[in-house]
């Protein structure tokens, strides 16, 4: 761990606990917002233990995280419209307690709270198996295709949780419409990993013959 490392995820995360707060209280007009702040509990406190378990374990691994810089011009217009997703999605979210446009049952959030947490053990498990993640799509040196636990199931497990936590966040704010905007997600999704495959069969030694071997790519059994 450097203290380089450390000020650049510090102040990333409190950047993120900010801008995330204000798309949803702002809009709300109020704090009173308690969907907000469960919202915002589910997701910073865990990133942040996570944060800390990396930054002793394995920090090459937490460098990569904070990378966010697409270099591909068709991942950075992923990268945009997920931002864009992301934006509006929140803003509605506020504005949809604020008028009380359609509030969903309190026991509808409680289960997309499990959803969350179940996805985030899920996306903690890809980390687990494959030290190569990066934010952004590139292969590095030494590489190597991970072929066992979830990615002997899909090729993407890692986007497979990113799919039920954005999915599922939506309906822990208790936004109907939010949830309707999040649902651009799977076409973004399939977007990225159309692209990050293309590179990966030219770049990963191993990754055609994985491909036959793992058949699905995001959901067993669908696609």
């Amino acid at each position: 761990m450097t203290k380089k490392l450390f000020l650049q995820a510090i102040t990333k995360f409190l950047l993120g606990v900010i801008l995330v707060s204000l798309l949803i209280f702002v809009p709300a007009g109020t704090i009173s917002f308690k969907n907000g702040w469960l919202f915002l509990g589910i997701l910073f406190i865990p990133m942040f233990l996570a944060g800390i378990f990396l930054m002793f374990k394995n920090p090459e691994l937490l460098k990569k995280r904070l990378d966010a810089k697409e270099k591909q011009k068709e991942q950075s217009t992923v990268v945009k419209l997920s931002g864009l997703m992301f934006l509006s999605g929140f803003i509605v979210a506020g504005l949809d307690f604020r008028f009380g446009w359609y509030p969903l049952p309190k026991g509808v959030s409680i289960a997309a709270t499990i959803v969350f947490l179940a996805a985030y053990i899920l996306y903690a498990e890809v980390f687990r198996e494959n030290t190569y993640l990066s934010r952004t799509v590139k292969v590095e040196e030494n590489q190597k295709v991970i072929d066992t636990g979830l990615y002997g199931i899909v090729r993407h497990p890692m986007y497979c949780a990113t799919l039920l936590l954005f999915l599922s966040m939506t309906i822990v704010l208790g936004s109907v419409f939010s949830f309707l905007i999040f649902l651009a997600y799977p076409f973004i999704i399939v977007k990225r990993i159309k692209n990050e495959e293309k590179l990966l069969e030219k770049e990963l030694r191993g990754y055609l013959e994985y491909k036959k071997k793992v058949k699905y790519r995001l959901i067993p059994f669908i696609w």
